[in-house]
């Protein structure tokens, strides 16, 4: 994620914004240009804007229905490309709104997915609806349990993600994780696990190379259900770590897989943030993690994976030791083993094919 700016007063402006706290100047995030700016009405179009950095005769901005109507997006269309936004054209079901807390769960969905399609754009990556792609599109359910107890299972089924509504409440997803015993457990970290799984049917089963991809992560065709039965009941081996990055991952190599996906994208957009932020890491004592260099910038994913794992670790060092001041548990829990950054090499090598198979 970028650090950006009001076009007009220069005030800091950030992704989910939608108004500009210095001049009151509508902001929206503006896909064809990958930023959040501000807009100015358009002259002639009472429903259309335009953007300062736009040449004058650029199609016009509309703001997705979804900005308009029930405030849980901020991204524009460009005249003429329908209602919705790229973000919001993927959900195919939206909580019921008859729930009163379902509004606000709503909003937060939305928000974690936009993150998740910024980076997967980013990383120009196929990613398509079903009404574009009805065979490999990708879709978004956003359900809750239902009135009997039955419970909504988050996941993913041939394209389609599916997230449970209770994961937007703070207080229920801090149950959970508790009692599943997870240091990280977000809906953003949903969102990149799940789409882990939709990418590897995409760039692994369907486009790549599944004997490499088994030579990394081991072979995907144990049974999956007697995989999960299995690590539910016995959990991970008490040596997990030095082998991935999760006790979840240690369940199957299609969970390795999503759990490593999802934190090469955790990656990726933490490095973008800092390198905008002008990090660098200077210690006073030689030999301690260090960051003299510019950042690689994650929106050039063509670089060399060293380039990215040699950034990481030093920002891992430094997020971790932020939070322990502020009292607060270990921003990046967990141990990237020479293994485990063998894997996320992978995760990189296929993230470039996939962009340069893609139109």
């Amino acid at each position: 994620m970028k650090v950006f700016h009001c076009d007009h007063c220069g005030s800091l402006l950030f992704f989910e914004n939608t108004t500009c706290l210095g001049c009151d100047r509508r902001v929206a995030f503006l896909p064809d240009l990958r930023l959040v700016g501000s807009l100015d009405p358009d002259p002639v179009d009472a429903e259309a804007w335009r953007s300062p950095l736009q040449p004058a005769d650029a199609r016009a901005y509309r703001l997705c229905q979804n900005y308009q109507v029930a405030q849980v997006c901020n991204w524009t269309v460009l005249d003429g490309e329908g209602p919705l936004c790229r973000s919001c054209r993927l959900t195919r079901v939206i909580p019921d709104l008859s729930v009163p807390a379902n509004t606000l769960a709503w909003y937060r969905l939305e928000t974690a997915k936009r993150r998740l399609v910024y980076t997967l754009t980013g990383a120009r990556l196929p990613i398509a609806t079903r009404q574009e792609d009805p065979e490999h599109g990708l879709a978004f359910d956003f359900l809750s349990d239902a009135p009997d107890g039955s419970p909504v299972m988050t996941g993913h089924d041939n394209g389609v993600i599916t997230l449970n509504t209770a994961e937007a409440d703070d207080a229920e997803r801090e149950r959970r994780k508790n009692r599943l015993g997870e240091p990280y457990r977000t809906l953003l970290g949903h969102m990149r696990h799940e789409s882990g799984h939709y990418y590897w049917d995409r760039l692994i089963l369907q486009d790549g190379d599944v004997e490499a991809f088994r030579a990394v992560f081991g072979d995907e065709r144990q049974d999956y259900g007697e995989a999960l039965a299995a690590h539910y009941r016995n959990g991970a081996p008490a040596d997990w770590q030095s082998a991935f990055v999760s006790a979840y991952a240690t369940s199957h190599p299609w969970e390795d897989w999503a759990e490593t996906w999802a934190h090469y994208l955790h990656i990726l957009d933490t490095l973008e943030m800092a390198a905008h932020c002008g990090l660098r890491l200077r210690p006073l004592r030689r030999g301690e993690p260090s960051l003299p260099a510019p950042l690689p910038e994650p929106a050039d994913y063509e670089g060399p994976f060293e380039r990215v794992i040699d950034s990481w670790l030093p920002v891992a060092y430094l997020l971790n030791n932020l939070n322990r001041g502020l009292g607060q548990p270990d921003a990046y829990p967990f141990v990237l083993s020479p293994p485990v950054i063998a894997k996320l090499r992978h995760v990189h090598d296929v993230v470039r094919r996939g962009a340069a198979a893609s139109p």
